[in-house]
């Protein structure tokens, strides 16, 4: 591993970190969310937590291995842009859904969450083979909370 790589780890892993604090502060999962209806294949409220710190650890790992590939400007701004873009909406996922209460909303978002995650894939891909398949746990469990997003506003509509 080079010295690089080892700053751009590092700062992807701050980067994960505040996604991580930043979608957790945003998700309340108090009495609103309690009385919604969700289908029975929803995942355990448990395993979020598990399963979004491995995804966050690899997204780390994938971003450090994009940087490092992508030498010279005009790639690290590609890997840089898509990286942002992608924080800044699966944080707003969290804060649509839970704390503006509106799944409706959140369904929208969480479309451009998982278009933001192929973009990944085939930017950070672009530099590194296996940077963007370290992606892919993350387009399936975004795929899946997609799904339960679409359930939830199915099971509980009308939202106001």
């Amino acid at each position: 591993m080079t010295d690089g790589f080892l700053w751009a780890l590092g700062g992807s892993a701050l980067v994960a970190v505040i996604v991580a604090v930043a979608g957790g502060v945003l998700t309340e999962t108090g009495p609103w969310y309690a009385q919604l209806k969700k289908p029975s294949w929803k995942p355990p409220d448990w395993a979020f937590g598990p399963v979004w710190t491995v995804i966050l650890v690899l997204s780390a790992i994938s971003a450090a291995l994009a940087w490092e590939a992508a030498e010279g400007a005009g790639g690290r701004s590609a890997v840089l842009a898509v990286l942002i873009i992608n924080s800044i909406l699966n944080i707003a996922w969290s804060g649509i859904f839970f704390k503006l209460r509106r799944p409706d909303w959140a369904l929208v978002e969480v479309a451009m969450l998982w278009l933001s995650i192929l973009s990944l894939i085939l930017v950070l891909g672009s530099y590194s083979t296996i940077a963007g398949l370290l992606m892919l746990p993350y387009l399936a469990w975004v795929s899946t909370a997609m799904f339960l997003n679409y359930r939830i506003v199915q099971m509980n509509k009308p939202f106001a």
